[in-house]
């Protein structure tokens, strides 16, 4: 009754953020799957540099994407964020999106992490590493994801449920570069190998390592930064005692997503849809990510952070997050065979 509650409480508080949005010239309408205060300073940024008013509507990116589809033409939205590639692909897969001009931005986003059509493009992206306890864990044990099933990490690993966006579209890079049946060997040694059946996020994984209950966990490297830079400091500690390794590095590369960003098929003011988009792609804008999301920039110009930095360069799998889109519905059945919670 009271999950039952909650979620009408949502979809309430949803349909009043809806009412106020507008359709003028001196607006653009938002609808976010994430949730950072950076993103709303910036948008307060970007109106006082263009006039541009921004109304926000942020909810479960699953929750938005079933707006869309019920609003249809009448829809208010202009732009369309996730936090995840493969949110973005299905939002395109179902003629939610449209292209947008990326002339003045194809030279700053590598090409791999933007549609190929210019349907979508990331603007920030983490990449999903191996964080371990450095007392019971070295480094020169740690290869890649594909090795996590070998016997030596039985009950070691940690991971969050199947039904996260991370773990899909990396199941979905699996199955791209492996094909079905080593990505179905992969999900079963994973299960089997799990410390405890899978709860909570990306942070909780972390702490569990701190607890004892696993030695490895699979987490985006943002996390590692928000428990780096917590207000509680035993979230620092621990953060303190865990390494970070970046998988594959011989091979394909440590598998990279994104926070992805759009223009919406029937965006009612497309124009200010554009400038926004391109104002989170300018190089202040994409400082500012890096520095208070610990996420990595997409714009080249853009240095990283000391804290990037200090976790290390790698060699990140540059395969076309577009390519992955194929793969997702496999993932998800991949995931169900294997009683990946």
């Amino acid at each position: 009754m009271l999950k039952n509650l909650f979620h009408i409480t949502a979809i309430v508080l949803l349909i009043i953020a809806l009412s106020s949005c507008s359709s003028d010239k001196d607006v653009v309408n938002v609808y976010s799957g994430r949730h950072y205060q950076v993103d709303e300073n910036l948008f307060r940024e970007f109106t006082r540099q263009t006039g541009i008013r921004v109304n926000l509507v942020k909810a479960d990116t699953d929750q938005l994407i079933n707006r869309l589809e019920l609003e249809g033409t009448n829809t208010p939205a202009d732009v369309f964020i996730t936090a995840d590639a493969g949110r973005m692909i299905q939002s395109m897969d179902k003629d939610l999106l449209q292209p947008m001009d990326m002339s003045a931005l194809k030279e700053a986003v590598p090409f791999n992490l933007r549609d190929p059509e210019n349907y979508w493009t990331g603007f920030t992206q983490r990449a999903r590493v191996l964080v371990y306890d450095k007392e019971r864990v070295s480094p020169e044990e740690l290869s890649t994801y594909e090795d996590l099933v070998l016997p030596q990490w039985n009950g070691r690993i940690l991971v969050r449920s199947s039904q996260n966006n991370y773990n899909q579209t990396l199941m979905a890079s699996i199955l791209a570069e492996h094909g079905e049946e080593p990505a179905r060997n992969w999900a079963k040694g994973i299960v089997n190998n799990m410390a405890q059946p899978p709860r909570g996020n990306d942070r909780d994984q972390v702490k569990a390592i701190a607890a004892g209950i696993g030695d490895i966990a699979i987490v985006n490297t943002y996390y590692m930064g928000l428990l780096l830079n917590s207000p509680n400091e035993e979230e620092r500690n621990i953060a303190q005692q865990m390494g970070i390794f970046f998988p594959n590095q011989q091979d394909r590369g440590t598998h990279i997503n994104i926070s992805g960003i759009a223009i919406t098929a029937h965006a009612p003011n497309k124009e200010n849809a554009q400038k926004l988009i391109e104002f989170l792609l300018k190089p202040e804008s994409q400082r500012e990510f890096a520095e208070k999301t610990y996420e990595y920039p997409v714009n080249r110009e853009v240095e990283w952070t000391p804290l990037l930095k200090e976790w290390g360069t790698f060699n990140a799998d540059t395969i076309p997050l577009d390519k992955l889109g194929q793969h997702l519905s496999q993932a998800t059945i991949i995931f169900h065979e294997a009683d990946w919670k």
